[in-house]
């Protein structure tokens, strides 16, 4: 096993030297930091986080909490936070509640069976001392994670904390239908339909008012008859779509890939055309999105830009800690755009 000597002579510096940039501490080159983090990384060095946490009261841990690994936002989420703090010097662990995989989506709704599951999950982590805590949820919605009292730092990733002492960054669901929408109008389309999730759903709700903004601002009405909610998933889509095809919409403004899906194998069965008789577009920019026949014109999810920033807002929170600066209790609440990708699924309509 490599030692933090071996490290500090291949790099030409001190022991001392290579611990400071482990442990974060100031006073050191730029250069030299990343002289030394990329040897670390090549030889494979683990510092005994143990040992140090021993000596200095400190363990440089950072826990990621995930609802559930399997949903597939939280994966790219958690890469971006875990290369950040990497070249913060921390160690960073993974729990992974399982929460779909126990109970699919019925526990959303189940506060006994959700505390029975994270309540054990805090405690374990404030026993062996992490320093900081980044909470990513499956979907947003409003959660009660913790207490006031629960004194480590904490950090939310698409969700919004019920705490305003706990900082959140969510993705911009407003914004992003509205730049949709703002896309769709922009093609000529004015008889746009909608699919969402469920009606009490957050996502489905702001990109809705996203949507109603963007058509309000250009003048054209919006027609409560042409929404139509859904679960998420290929076959709600497929469901959707005939009423709105037979209301006449020109484009069909999906909130979930999968839905998009369902929406394609109505119109075939009927032997119509996506992105030529009906337009449609998609959220999520989910792998098989791309896939479609046409390609599916989407919404690109930041998901490494929303763990990015989760993790500086902790960083900040740890350095708020160190130095015993009060925490604000001003919520910061950080929303992060969409990007629209363009593909062949939407048809330019002639006026």
């Amino acid at each position: 096993m490599v030692t933090l000597k071996e490290i500090a002579k291949e790099c030409n510096v001190s022991a001392t030297t290579v611990s400071n940039i482990l442990n974060g501490k100031p006073k050191v080159s730029e250069a030299t930091r990343q002289k030394v983090l990329q040897v670390v990384k090549k030889r494979g060095y683990q510092p005994n986080y143990v040992a140090q946490g021993l000596r200095n009261q400190r363990t440089r841990t950072i826990a990621v909490i995930a609802e559930d690994i399997g949903q597939f936002t939280t994966p790219g989420i958690i890469e971006s936070v875990m290369a950040r703090f990497e070249t913060e010097g921390y160690h960073t662990i993974v729990w992974n509640l399982r929460l779909y995989a126990r109970w699919n989506e019925s526990w959303y709704n189940n506060e006994q069976a959700y505390r029975s599951i994270l309540n054990p999950v805090l405690q374990e982590l404030r026993s062996i001392k992490v320093e900081g805590v980044l909470y990513i949820a499956g979907h947003a919605r409003k959660i009660h994670c913790t207490s006031q009292d629960y004194e480590v730092p904490m950090v939310m990733a698409y969700a919004y904390p019920d705490l305003h002492s706990i900082p959140s960054v969510t993705i911009d669901e407003e914004r992003s239908a509205y730049d949709m929408v703002k896309y769709l109008l922009s093609m000529g389309h004015k008889r746009i339909g909608f699919i969402g999730g469920r009606a009490d759903n957050i996502h489905t709700q702001r990109r809705l008012f996203g949507a109603q903004r963007a058509m309000f601002e250009s003048h054209v009405p919006y027609n409560p008859e042409w929404v139509r909610y859904g679960d998420w998933y290929r076959l709600s889509g497929y469901n959707a779509a005939g009423p709105l095809v037979k209301a006449g919409v020109t484009a069909i403004f999906c909130m979930a890939d999968r839905m998009a899906g369902g929406v394609y194998d109505y119109l075939e069965e009927k032997g119509l055309r996506a992105g030529e008789d009906v337009s449609v577009t998609g959220f999520d920019k989910q792998d098989l999105s791309e896939y479609f026949r046409p390609a599916l014109t989407t919404m690109d999810l930041p998901l490494a830009e929303i763990g990015e920033k989760a993790s500086a807002l902790l960083l900040e929170r740890l350095k708020e800690k160190e130095n015993s600066v009060e925490i604000p209790r001003e919520p910061i609440a950080i929303s992060v755009p969409c990007s629209l990708v363009e593909r062949q699924s939407v048809k330019r309509l002639v006026p």
